[in-house]
């Protein structure tokens, strides 16, 4: 299954030269990376990215995450992915940018 995770450029540049990353700075905040479902990813975006241009969004493997990914009641009480260890280049299965049509954030249909 794949979870999602939004970031700004420069956590995305970040994740990139270093290999690994604590995440944006709520993720550091909260001691664990933040994760959506493909069904929770819009209101994400909408929630904590309201208007913000230039993300990235990053699709990763859940099961590749073992133990270290936690689901956990959240927001609305739904079950959230959270990471309780760094985010790796080598859990992305693929990136692409999200772009803010000055409404919403545009999705990739490989998502619905």
């Amino acid at each position: 299954m794949l979870i999602y995770k939004i970031f700004r450029a420069d956590e995305w540049a970040h994740l990139q030269a270093q290999g690994a990353s604590d995440g944006a700075p709520i993720d550091v905040a909260d001691g664990f990376v933040h994760f959506s479902t493909a069904e929770q990813a819009a209101e994400t975006a909408a929630k904590h990215f309201a208007g913000v241009e230039g993300l990235t969004l990053l699709a990763c493997e859940a099961d590749s995450m073992g133990g270290n990914l936690k689901w956990e009641t959240s927001r609305g009480g739904a079950l959230f992915p959270h990471l309780y260890r760094q985010i790796r280049i080598s859990d992305v299965v693929w990136s692409c940018d999200l772009p803010f049509d000055g409404k919403t954030h545009q999705f990739p249909e490989e998502m619905a």
